[in-house]
């Protein structure tokens, strides 16, 4: 059963804190597909990654660029695991098709998006009712993430 955890984003935008849990899913050892609702966000991500910070190299590929087996951080609109990621990162109202496939999936939405926040609602339903470990975290007034249920 995979563990789901849903980032409801209010201080920080998902390109801020992207590239922050990315790192960390490579630290422990892991692959991650990070899953978006269309190619022109996976183009923007993909470019994104290259360039947030100086100091940093994160190693992704995108789909359709060949070698999807062999990535570490995959971007991706479909529902494909191509490289048996640990982890799959929902975002921008991407599905969370196929989570049976990864011990982790992290759905991250806009907390200013009432659409995103419904949606958010809906998923957190169903992987509830699928028995499923799911847990919520939400921005504190100082930017944290707060363990919320």
């Amino acid at each position: 059963m995979s563990e789901l955890l849903f980032y409801h984003l209010e201080r920080s935008t998902l390109e801020a804190v992207l590239p922050q849990l990315l790192e960390k899913t490579l630290e422990r050892g892991w692959k991650a597909v990070v899953r978006a609702s269309s190619a022109e966000r996976v183009s923007s991500l993909d470019a994104h990654l290259w360039t947030y910070r100086d100091d940093a190299f994160l190693p992704h590929g995108s789909q359709g660029e060949g070698h999807e087996e062999t990535q570490q951080v995959l971007l991706t609109t479909g529902n494909e695991n191509p490289a048996a990621a640990n982890v799959l990162f929902a975002v921008d109202g991407a599905g969370i098709d196929g989570v049976d496939t990864y011990q982790r999936c992290v759905l991250m939405f806009d907390g200013g998006d009432p659409d995103a926040v419904a949606a958010a609602r809906v998923h957190w339903k169903a992987v509830k009712d699928a028995g499923h470990d799911a847990t919520y975290w939400q921005q504190s007034q100082a930017g944290r993430w707060e363990k919320k249920a």
